[in-house]
C-alpha cells in the first residue's frame, strides 16, 4: 500500500489521546483510504456484567471509520452513523476495529467499520457519512494536533500514533 504516513503530538481526546487518562487510548494505524486499531477494553467500559457498553463500541467505530480520512489528508466530522450490534463484546475480550472509506461525494464521505473479535466473528458493524472540513480548518486541526505528513510508502501495519 502506498501513501502518506501521519505523526502527531499528544492530545486529550477520549477515544485516541494519549494524554486523557480516563479515555480509551487507542493506538490507531493509518493505511490506504483506512484506519485500524486493536485492543482490550477493561472493566471501566462495561454496561451490563461482563459486556463492554454499546456506546464505548459506537465510540471505537466512530474513531476507525474518521480516522480513514486522514489516512488520505482529509478531515471531517461525523454527520450521521448507523450501527448494528452482532455480538454481545466481553470486556477481557481482544478486538480489531476497522474503518475504511466507501465512497468521496464533494465534503461528504461515506464509511464502513466494523469490530471483530480475534477469531474473525463480527461482533458489530457500521456505517457513517462524515462532513469534510475546508481546506482552511483542515490546515487549524493540523497545526492544533502538530500533524506531519511524510511521503513515504505506507507498510501494512500503518503508522501508530
Amino acid at each position: 500500500m502506498g501513501g502518506p504516513t501521519f505523526e502527531f503530538e499528544p492530545h486529550n481526546c477520549f477515544a485516541c489521546g494519549e494524554l486523557n487518562e480516563h479515555g480509551l487510548q487507542l493506538k490507531l494505524h493509518l493505511g490506504e483510504r483506512r484506519s485500524w486499531t486493536e485492543f482490550v477494553l477493561d472493566e471501566r467500559f462495561e454496561g451490563w456484567q461482563g459486556v463492554t457498553h454499546g456506546g464505548i463500541l459506537a465510540t471505537i467505530l466512530d474513531e476507525v471509520m474518521a480516522w480513514a480520512l486522514v489516512a488520505e489528508d482529509n478531515w471531517g466530522v461525523t454527520g450521521r452513523m448507523t450501527i448494528d450490534f452482532k455480538r454481545p463484546v466481553a470486556v477481557g475480550t481482544s478486538v480489531r476495529a476497522e474503518g475504511w472509506i466507501v465512497r468521496n461525494r464533494r465534503r461528504l464521505v461515506d464509511t464502513a467499520g466494523q469490530i471483530v473479535d480475534s477469531n474473525g466473528t463480527l461482533l458489530a458493524s457500521a456505517e457513517a457519512v462524515y462532513v469534510a472540513a475546508n481546506e482552511e480548518r483542515k490546515r487549524e486541526l493540523m497545526a492544533r494536533y502538530g500533524v506531519r505528513i511524510r511521503n513515504a510508502r505506507a507498510t501494512g501495519e500503518g503508522l501508530s500514533k
